[in-house]
């Protein structure tokens, strides 16, 4: 894990300087970043391989900054976690739907936020699987890390693919939020459990009415890929 690049995107220079010396020990590299516009260019320029982003910024917000990264092809995979003082289950709801990884609040120890970042950058593709998968005109290819249904390529980010990988490798069982959780967060990470509700609407939305069928709610259990009827 060590040698990451992290964007630290902060207008306090002491709250950087504190992420910056934190992250440094645990052997990774690190960029700052005052405003929206000055992190937009190192992201573009630099491409780090995570954003550790403020909630309030000067001019456009870490959350404008968010929605804008996650619909740009080049830098929608990019992760993000919010740094924020605002501790209303609003914000962290609508922290998640514009396509956060994850969310922490101020004040926070140091040595939680390397451990948020290690949990959110060990998120990779899971092992196992590298041929297509084909479920009804939906096809998943780990090789190109595409989605395609009927043919048409579709926009997915990177935690909808995971959770979408893990669905189509798992068929016809439920699974409970917290297994999902487990299997495509990672067993260590700080997530509630409502996060994954976000995703799958997400994911639903991303399939489109052609194929957001196959995931089904079961009610009082939690979620199951399927091509038979719920």
């Amino acid at each position: 894990m060590s040698g990451k690049t992290v964007l630290i995107v902060d207008d306090e220079p002491a709250i950087r300087e504190m992420i910056a010396v934190a992250l440094e020990m645990a052997d990774y590299h690190c960029m700052e970043a005052a405003d929206a516009r000055e992190a937009h260019a190192l992201i573009i320029d630099k491409q780090p391989d995570i954003i550790l982003l403020d909630w309030m910024l000067p001019g456009t917000s870490g959350i404008e900054l968010a929605r804008r990264l996650k619909k740009e092809e080049t830098t929608a995979d990019v992760p993000i976690i919010m740094l924020t003082a605002k501790v209303e289950e609003d914000n962290k709801i609508r922290g998640l739907e514009v396509g956060a990884d994850d969310y922490i609040t101020k004040p926070f120890s140091p040595r939680e936020l390397v451990a948020r970042l290690k949990a959110v950058l060990r998120r990779a593709t899971p092992p196992g699987i590298d041929s297509p998968i084909e479920v009804d005109g939906l096809i998943l290819d780990p090789s190109s890390h595409r989605v395609t249904a009927n043919d048409t390529s579709l926009n997915i980010g990177p935690t909808e693919y995971r959770l979408l990988q893990f669905f189509m490798t798992h068929q016809e069982r439920v699974y409970t939020r917290s297994q999902l959780l487990d299997q495509v967060w990672g067993g260590n990470v700080y997530v509630e459990e409502r996060t994954v509700d976000v995703h799958i609407r997400r994911l639903r939305k991303a399939l489109g009415e052609q194929h957001d069928y196959l995931i089904q709610t079961v009610r009082g259990a939690g979620y199951r890929f399927s091509t038979q009827p719920a």
